[in-house]
């Protein structure tokens, strides 16, 4: 399964309605057969990517600032968020292709932002230069005008990255979040869970 499969079953992110078979947009043509679900495929397997080298650096180090190594969990760029996004950006679906101009362009921005205020490519900046340019863009509701555009940016792709990044078995630990895990025995709710909804466990 690719990440964009990985995204599409554990993301609360505004995904395209999909179905076996014919996948359509509209009254458009159809796109052609779903992928077999059950079956494991590389990036570009379904379709052709789009990110150069370039835009690969700078979305992996954007990512990274959003969703940075640390005690819960390793970085975003190391966990595939990138080749998600790259798949995300190039698929033929209405809300991938509405995506695409945002984040290819967003992308464009950021660099460009960058070299405007260091001299460098965002990738090439410390941390410090990275964070200066991200709190800038990173509320839309409080961005300045000439900044609202990136803003939307911005707020986009932090969204598709928390969906990659926690569709991922790290991302699952990040969240404490279990699975189906077979259990030799349950005990029921911890008490601390019940005592926080106000109810008592009945049944044993």
């Amino acid at each position: 399964m690719t990440t964009a499969a990985a995204l599409s079953a554990g993301a609360a992110v505004d995904l395209p309605s999909v179905s076996y078979g014919q996948v359509k947009a509209g009254a458009a043509k159809p796109y052609g057969t779903d992928p077999d679900l059950q079956k494991v495929y590389r990036p570009g397997d379904l379709w052709s990517l789009t990110f150069d080298a370039r835009q690969i650096k700078t979305a992996g180090a954007l990512a990274d600032v959003i969703l940075p190594a640390d005690d819960l969990g390793p970085a975003a760029s190391t966990l595939g968020v990138v080749d998600m996004l790259d798949e995300w950006v190039s698929a033929p679906y209405d809300t991938q292709q509405k995506d695409r101009p945002v984040i290819l362009d967003g992308l464009v921005w950021i660099d460009a932002e960058s070299r405007k205020r260091f001299q460098k490519d965002f990738a090439d900046l410390p941390e410090s230069g990275k964070t200066a340019i991200c709190d800038a863009i990173c509320d839309p509701a409080k961005a300045v005008k000439e900044f609202r555009t990136a803003a939307r940016f911005f707020s986009k792709f932090r969204a598709l990255c928390a969906g990659a990044y926690y569709a991922t078995p790290d991302g699952w630990k990040a969240l404490g979040y279990v699975g189906n895990v077979a259990l030799a025995s349950f005990d029921g709710p911890p008490p601390e869970v019940l005592a926080q909804l106000g109810v008592e466990q009945t049944v044993v």
